[in-house]
Formats: structure tokens, sequence, C-alpha cells
């Protein structure tokens, strides 16, 4: 598939990874709508990619809100070829708090977020590809899921956030196995330590710290790099059912 024709809805549009990913369809010729809860940041981004970007406000964690969200996307684009799960929060909290033990209430709110929002996306994305006309090579579409390299290598204080990046990957496979008579593909991407607003609002020298735990290169990686490989995973048909760490080498250690 081509990027210049991608069609694309991506979550968490409004900064960091969704943005990036936004950018890059738009630069290549094609046409994007973020969905994310912030107004007045996805305002002021669609009006930055231009009449071939769009926002609309949208809670991943509604059901309702996402299919008509989703939906309303592909006939003001003609069509949706490309999804982008970019929403999540990754709030730390140990098991074992100062006061009390992790509450099941923060537990669920992280995997209702992270897990549940990224499903939401699939399942309607899933649901309009497989009435696109195929392309040449048999391809529908493609959904792209942002985990993070926590679901491996989950450090103190990240219970919650690494099980709901891990169960976002266990999806893929038997998505991917799914949907592949429909020729629509499935992947996820799982970041490193990478500049984002999560990030973004720590001191300058910890940020270089972080970054310099990095093997190579010893630094935090750029939002374009991931919509790099986003762009490689979409002209790619081979790859399918699988998650590609973007990491630099890194293994996290336990705190």
């Amino acid at each position: 598939m081509k990027l210049a024709n991608a069609r694309a809805v991506i979550t968490g549009g409004a900064s960091g990874l969704g943005l990036a990913v936004a950018g890059r369809v738009v630069e290549a010729g094609g046409r994007a709508t973020l969905l994310d809860i912030q107004k007045d940041a996805g305002d002021a981004a669609a009006a930055a990619l231009g009449d071939a970007g769009t926002f609309t406000q949208c809670d991943v964690t509604d059901e309702a809100a996402v299919d008509a969200a989703v939906r309303a996307a592909a006939v003001r684009m003609g069509g949706l070829t490309l999804a982008v799960a970019c929403a999540g929060v990754g709030t730390p909290g140990k098991l074992l708090g100062r006061d009390a033990p992790m509450s099941a209430e923060f537990f669920r709110r992280v995997l209702t977020i992270n897990t549940v929002g990224t499903f939401n996306l699939g399942r309607v994305a899933a649901d309009v590809m497989q009435h696109n006309e195929p392309e040449a090579s048999a391809e529908r579409g493609l959904i792209v899921h942002t985990a993070s390299v926590a679901a491996y290598d989950g450090q103190i204080g990240q219970v919650a956030y690494s099980a709901s990046k891990a169960a976002v990957i266990g999806m893929v496979l038997p998505m991917a196995r799914e949907l592949a008579r429909y020729g629509i593909r499935v992947m996820a991407i799982a970041p490193g330590l990478f500049a984002t607003p999560m990030l973004a609002g720590l001191p300058q020298e910890a940020q270089d710290s972080l970054g310099a735990q990095v093997p190579f290169p010893p630094r935090l990686g750029k939002p374009e790099e991931f919509a790099d490989l986003v762009a490689a995973l979409y002209g790619n048909p081979m790859l399918n059912g699988e998650a590609i760490r973007l990491d630099g080498a890194i293994r996290m250690q336990p705190k």
C-alpha cells in the first residue's frame, strides 16, 4: 500500500507519537483524522496539518464515541486504510504503596485506557476496512497498536502499565489471524524511551540521563522515528501479526 493514498485515524493524535504519524501521512499525500480527548491541542494540531488533517474530540474508553468518530472520519476522508492507536497513560504506581496496596480501580483505569482503548479503535477500524476495495496486493488496511518495552521489561511501579501494554501485544496475533481473510494486517510497535509529552515534563538533565541509558543511539527516540516505522509497516505486506521493539537496544533495569 502507498502512504500517499492512506486514509488514517489516529488516537492520541493531538501530540507526541500520534501527531508525528499524522504528519508523516499528510506529508506523503494522505489524509489523517486525529482523535484525542484534548480539544485545544487537537484543534491546533489539525490546523497545523492543513486541509488534509482533521480533529475529533473523543475518549477512547467510550465505545459509542469511538465507533461514531471512526465511521464519520471514514466518510469524510473517503475511506479508512490505516488505524494507529497511540492514546495511553503511563501513570506509575507500586503494588504495595506507602499507605495501602494498589487499588483495583487504579489498575482498571490504566487497562481501560491503554488496552480497551486500543481494542475500541481496532474493532471499529476492522469493521470499516473489511468493506474496502482491495489493493492489487489484496490488502484492505493496517491496524497498528502502540505497546511499550515495559511489556517485556516492566520496572518497579509499572505493574498496571506493563500489564496493559502486554495485553496490547497479546491481541495482535489473534487479530491478524482472524482478519487475514479480509486482507487486513495487524502490527504493534513497542517504543523504548521517546521524547513524548510523557517525558517532556522532566528536567532536561533527567531527559539526558535517560537518553544516555540507550545503547545506540544514546538519546531519547524521536516521534518522527516512530512515524517512519509506521510508514514502513504500511508499505510492507509481509509485516503482520508481530510486535517490533523500537528502542535502540535498551533493556530496562528494575528501577
